[in-house]
């Protein structure tokens, strides 16, 4: 295995000019940069992140924990950040929590082990599973994205999840439905319980009330989604519309709607947070609540990076604004 010296001697400079190529940190002329680099490809050389930050104090790692890959929101956001990392020089770790809270704090545990500069976490529990969050991370730079707990003294990034549910709940009355319910997300959750209560308040403003069969809670997930939708569907007084807390549980309660043989808007209306591809695929394509997802995530990146830097005193709390992607999936009551 090639190491620095050999790539010093092949490149006839100094180890020193060969650790500055690298880092990027001093200034090191074209030509003899170049030589670096051939000299790196010729011998196959590659750069130990973690000792090299280890010894210099610094490091190019960062962490980035979700909970779900396969759910699109999720997807986009690890892209962008992964992208704003490369672009900065470095390399993001990704863990994946599966919804558990146990595993976040393993992972947390992973990347301070591996001396990762920061982590960008996404999490999924209540307040009452991040008590210890501050310990968990030790020395460790956190930023807190999309389940942000009100009052943790970590920077945050989310959506305005009540004003994402009243704009959602909003456009279903435009349509003149007044038989509306909600296939909602673990109310422990931040996102699950803003988006509960800005439903509420936008039927408590059309003098509306909500029967207690009319609110179903899953779990983020597709199978939860089927079966809130199909627990709706059963009722003898069903719904005339639902809205449906994220993409996921949407693809759910279309399955639902299209097994009772009943079709969007004829027989019902959706409207659902969160946009990806499938959204336009379905007939009729479905009218959504986006995420500002892009800004999400580049924001989560730079607040990470001022933290790595030691730059700013104050926390971030940045809330984005919703945006309603009206298509086709709300008609007038049948």
């Amino acid at each position: 295995m090639a190491t620095m010296k050999d790539v010093a001697r092949r490149a006839k400079v100094s180890v020193t000019t060969v650790s500055a190529t690298l880092s990027g940190v001093t200034p090191v002329s074209p030509e003899l940069k170049q030589r670096v680099l051939t000299a790196i490809e010729d011998l196959g050389y590659y750069r130990n992140s973690i000792a090299s930050g280890l010894k210099s104090g610094r490091t190019s790692l960062i962490g980035l924990i979700v909970p779900d890959i396969t759910n699109p929101f999720f997807t986009e956001f690890v892209e962008d950040v992964q992208r704003h990392a490369i672009e900065n020089g470095q390399t993001c770790l990704l863990g994946i929590s599966d919804a558990d809270t146990k595993r976040e704090k393993s992972l947390l545990r992973h990347m301070r082990s591996n001396q990762v500069a920061g982590t960008i976490l996404c999490p999924t529990g209540g307040a009452q599973d991040y008590q210890t969050l501050s310990a968990d991370c030790g020395p460790m730079k956190l930023v807190v994205a999309n389940n942000a707990i009100p009052g943790m003294a970590f920077d945050t990034i989310m959506l305005d999840n009540f004003q994402a549910a009243i704009i959602a709940t909003q456009h279903i009355l435009s349509f003149g439905h007044r038989h509306v319910a909600i296939v909602n997300g673990p109310i422990a959750q931040e996102p699950a319980k803003q988006r509960q209560r800005g439903f509420q308040q936008a039927m408590a403003g059309a003098g509306l009330t909500i029967p207690a069969n009319y609110m179903e809670h899953g779990d983020f997930r597709e199978h939860t989604g089927y079966v809130a939708g199909q627990k709706l569907l059963a009722l003898a007084d069903r719904p005339t519309a639902i809205f449906v807390a994220n993409n996921q549980m949407l693809i759910g309660v279309m399955r639902a709607i299209a097994d009772s043989n009943l079709a969007v808007p004829t027989d019902i209306s959706v409207v659902s947070v969160d946009d990806f591809s499938w959204a336009t695929a379905f007939r009729p394509a479905l009218t959504i609540v986006r995420q500002p997802l892009a800004a999400m995530a580049a924001t989560a990146f730079s607040v990470l990076q001022e933290r790595i830097a030691g730059k700013g005193a104050e926390l971030h709390h940045a809330i984005f604004q919703p945006e309603l992607v009206i298509r086709q999936s709300c008609a007038s009551p049948p």
